[in-house]
């Protein structure tokens, strides 16, 4: 046996302190830093979306906006639910608010954040059965290569994904286009995904 393999995880108390902590990209964020990430180690839903916006920054709660309201409604869960269940944990590709672009859209997420905590942070969360991976940041993260050109198509391929993830567009108000135009995500995966959601958080 290795060392590597004698090594005990950190307490994720300790981790989630180290996050709170953390000023890496401190000098890029426009509100300064404010990680907000949920990890719960009984968790068997993670949510994988992009960056906290400037509701989620000044309150703190992950999907304390109008996306979080459309999220809710795809899983078929109310707030309560959503943020007290112990099977469902947060963890955005950015945990801080990164800001806009010149042009007025969201900017990306800090590209720092994914590579220095993700890792550790699924290492305290072993029974994750289903990622939601909601936007393209997610989605090339987690899918990589086997991502599609778009992500309209990498929804549409949904299934090639399952049993372990499922890639959803982000629930933002620039989505009601793409659900307009692709009745299929409505009427073929959030069926299934209301149905996981209730089987797994019992």
């Amino acid at each position: 046996m290795t060392v590597a393999a004698l090594t005990v995880p950190e307490p994720l108390g300790s981790l989630v302190a180290r996050i709170s902590a953390c000023r890496t990209c401190a000098e890029h964020l426009p509100l300064g830093p404010r990680p907000v990430v949920v990890p719960c180690p009984g968790a068997r839903i993670l949510i994988v979306g992009q960056a906290p916006g400037t509701k989620v920054h000044e309150s703190g709660i992950p999907w304390n906006d109008r996306s979080g309201d459309r999220l809710r409604d795809w899983m078929g869960l109310d707030r309560e639910t959503f943020y007290l269940s112990e099977r469902i944990a947060i963890m955005p590709m950015g945990f801080c608010y990164p800001g806009v672009l010149p042009n007025g859209g969201d900017a990306p997420p800090r590209p720092e954040c994914a590579p220095q905590w993700h890792a550790e942070l699924l290492g305290h969360m072993p029974e994750i059965e289903l990622t939601i991976l909601a936007g393209m940041y997610a989605q090339k993260e987690y899918l990589g290569k086997a991502r599609k050109k778009t992500l309209t198509e990498t929804v549409r391929s949904w299934r090639e994904y399952l049993p372990r993830n499922l890639p959803l567009p982000h629930p933002s108000w620039r989505s009601g286009n793409l659900l307009k135009k692709n009745p299929w995500i409505e009427g073929e995966i959030l069926p299934y995904l209301r149905a996981e959601v209730a089987r797994l958080i019992g």
